[in-house]
This record gives structure tokens, C-alpha cells and sequence, in this order.
């Protein structure tokens, strides 16, 4: 399946590659390198890369590329979701992913993806299993392994390796056993300059951190499942009854993973929470800018978080903004007009205004740049997806102890 990795930064340096096959020479990435070259954006780059010999199949996170080597056909989202996990997974080891992080920890890198796949086929990819396997980096860890010569390898096989639940360790006990649930949806919605909105779709996500003990049978229910459209769930859930009664059965990892991620297409299910007015005059020599940001209905929650992005016309030289709150920078190579708002007061409404200088003799541009909102809302589920039931298997409805089901999806927790 995968021959071999590599690992590019944005200035195009090759700074680790592994070879799980026959090593393949880096100057297949010439191919990659004019893809990138010929994008308009670092996420432009084609996920899929046709070469005369292989087949190039990358991402990009963190500022990094992660280019894979396959020699075969093999489905592109197989890999490109493995490629994720990689990532996950070095984030999990080692709180970031970055390339000064990765040449920190070449050796742990290294023996990662050994384990991780077997003669370029995915073999451990939970991470409570690798951690079993390879002990998580710490301070004491590294110089005893400096003066001693030794590993983090350890010398066991993991003991769920050898269960019928390869994903969960055997043996778990905890004193005090809860379950914690994370309902994250992220928006992507385009409207136009009167407010109405063009294109809107969710990705939703259900994150878990579960600590419980023995070999716990949870089943997961929706008020309203008809919400979720494209379901991929983790290897723990049984889809055969996803299919036939709508509910989520799995026997969860122990510690963190993600349970599903779904996706809802419905503009009619999406209200956008944020409202722009952005005001901009352009003259023969300069310009003006103003713009202020307001939260919408939002149940009352706080809108946090707030980041504001204008890609101003070619013809702005320099700006001189003034802003109520925040940090505001401009990119006078890229034209790009960064704005960290932060949080949102209703009864203050943030703005920033000032002038634009202009090339001189240039005519003034004919369209309003876009403008980019980014923005988090804590506890709320913009889609109304609404939590069920959360009940341990065999005792049929019998709900965890201090369970409170949500009428809004959001972070909950559950205690037994």
C-alpha cells in the first residue's frame, strides 16, 4: 500500500522521509513541488498526484505536508484519513505538530510509524495502544535513554493485541469511572454582502475522553439522527446497527478518540450566529474602511474567538486603521488585513475604521474584497442536534448515574 513518507515544509525542504519498501528516491517530489508551485494556496495543492511510476497522495497540516508514496491503486481517502491519523498522533505524543517538534523527536517519530504500519499496511493506530507499545516522551525518559543507549520500545506486546478488541487495553480500572462527550461542529457558509446566505454546510464531530473501568458496552441515540448525512464512525462502532435502528453501539478505547464525524448539507438547518457590515470607499488616492462585527440570536451564548480576515486590492499600499478592541495587523506582500477581535460584547459592538493609501495613478478597484470570519461558540450545536440517550449495554435504557441528556448538543459528561 504505502511505500514510503515525506515530510515537507513550506519552503519546500524535504526534512524527513520513511521508507517502509524499497526506498524510493525524494526527486519523486519534483512532481509534488509543481503542483505546489502552479496552486494558488498551500490547500490548492491536489490531494492525488499522477506520476509515470507512482502515485502521490498528501495534506497538509500545521504548516507541513505529508506526502505519501503508494506504487499501487489503493482508494485516496484510505490513505489520506491514515496520513490524518499520523498527525493525530505526533499531536497526542507531543501536545504539537510542528517540524522543529518532529526533528525534537526523530527517534519516537520513527519508531511511530514503524508500529504504525507493517510492510506499508496499517497495523496500530490507537493511541492507547502505541502508547503501550512506545512509551510517550518525558524528561527522565530522555536522558536515561541519552547515557544508557536505551528505547522507548517497549518489551511486551500490547495486551490488546491479543483481544478480540484490539482498540481497548485489558485491565482497566479507574477509581472514579466518567465518560466525556464533545459535540464540535465547525460551519463553512459564504453570504453575501446584503446578509443572505449563498452555501452553508456543517462538519460535525463527536470527540470522546472515556474512564471507565473493565470493558464497558455503551449505545448512543439522536432525537433527531435524520440531521446527519455522510456518517464515518471509528472501528469501535458496530455499523451494522447504525444501519438498522440508528443507534451507536461500540466498546470504547480507553482514554481519547473520536467517536463520528458527520456532515449536514441543509442551508435550511444553518443560521449563521455573526453578522459583518463592512463599509469601503476607494478615491483616486486613498480609500476609507470600516467595519464592525455583531453577534446574531445565539441562545445566549459568547461568541469567542473572533478573527477577522480582508483581502484587500492590490492597489492598497499601506493602511491606518484604528480598532476599539483587538489586534489588528496588515500584510503589505499579500494585502492581507488580519484582525483579532477576541471576544464579542453585545452591548459594545467592536469595529475598526481608518484610511487606505493607494498607488498613485492606479484606477480604484471595481468589487469590495471577501472577507473571512472566523469564530468559536462554546456549548452550542449550530445544527440543533440533539443527544438521546446514553446507556450501558445490557441492561436495556438503564442510564448512567448522573446522566443529564442535553437538548442541544454540546460538552457534556457523564458519571457512573
Amino acid at each position: 500500500m504505502i511505500n514510503s513518507l515525506f515530510i515537507i515544509n513550506n519552503s519546500g525542504d524535504i526534512f524527513m522521509e520513511k521508507h517502509w519498501k524499497s526506498v524510493i528516491n525524494k526527486s519523486v517530489c519534483d512532481y509534488f513541488f509543481e503542483a505546489q508551485e502552479k496552486a494558488a494556496s498551500p490547500d490548492d495543492v491536489p490531494p492525488v498526484i499522477n506520476t509515470p511510476h507512482h502515485y502521490l497522495i498528501s495534506i497538509y497540516r500545521n504548516q507541513l505536508y505529508f506526502v505519501a508514496v503508494v506504487t499501487t491503486e489503493v482508494p485516496p481517502l484510505f490513505v489520506i484519513e491514515f496520513l490524518h491519523r499520523v498527525v493525530e498522533t505526533f499531536e497526542d505524543y507531543f501536545s504539537e505538530c510542528n517540524e522543529t517538534i518532529i526533528k525534537d523527536n526523530f527517534v519516537i517519530v520513527y519508531e511511530l510509524l514503524e508500529e504504525m504500519l507493517d510492510n506499508g499496511f496499517p497495523l496500530a493506530t490507537e493511541s492507547n495502544i502505541l502508547k503501550e507499545l512506545i512509551r510517550p516522551p518525558n524528561i527522565i525518559r530522555t536522558v536515561v535513554n541519552s547515557v544508557i543507549g536505551g528505547t522507548n520500545v517497549s518489551d511486551q506486546l500490547p495486551t490488546g493485541q491479543l483481544s478480540n478488541v484490539p482498540w481497548r487495553r485489558s485491565g482497566v480500572k479507574y477509581t472514579n469511572n466518567e465518560a466525556y462527550f464533545d459535540v464540535i461542529e465547525e460551519v463553512d457558509a459564504i453570504i453575501d454582502k446584503s446578509g443572505s446566505l449563498v452555501f452553508a454546510e456543517i462538519q460535525g464531530y463527536i470527540d470522546c475522553c472515556i474512564k471507565l473501568s473493565g470493558m464497558p458496552d455503551l449505545t448512543m441515540s439522536f432525537m433527531n439522527h435524520r440531521l446527519l448525512d455522510d456518517v464515518s464512525f471509528h472501528p469501535c462502532v458496530r455499523y451494522k446497527r447504525w444501519e438498522s435502528e440508528r443507534i451507536i453501539s461500540f466498546v470504547p478505547p480507553d482514554g481519547n478518540f473520536r467517536l463520528t464525524s458527520y456532515h449536514i448539507g441543509s442551508q435550511s438547518m444553518v443560521a449563521i450566529p455573526i453578522y459583518v457590515r463592512p463599509q469601503m470607499s476607494f478615491k483616486d488616492s486613498g480609500g476609507r474602511f470600516d467595519l464592525t462585527v455583531g453577534p446574531k440570536q445565539t441562545m445566549g451564548k459568547t461568541v469567542d474567538n473572533v478573527v477577522i480576515k480582508a483581502e484587500l486590492p492590490k492597489v492598497v499600499l499601506n493602511v491606518n486603521l484604528t480598532a476599539t478592541q483587538g489586534n489588528h495587523t496588515f500584510d503589505p506582500v499579500n494585502k492581507t488585513l488580519t484582525w483579532e477581535v477576541g471576544k464579542i460584547n453585545p452591548q459594545k459592538l467592536p469595529s475598526i475604521k481608518g484610511s487606505m493609501n493607494l498607488q498613485s495613478g492606479s484606477p480604484p478597484p471595481e468589487a469590495n474584497p471577501s472577507i473571512t470570519v472566523q469564530f468559536t461558540i462554546q456549548q452550542l450545536a449550530i445544527s440543533g442536534l440533539k443527544v438521546n440517550r446514553l446507556d450501558m449495554y445490557g441492561e436495556k435504557y438503564k442510564p448512567f448515574k448522573g446522566v443529564k441528556y442535553l437538548t442541544k448538543a454540546g460538552k457534556f459528561q457523564v458519571r457512573t
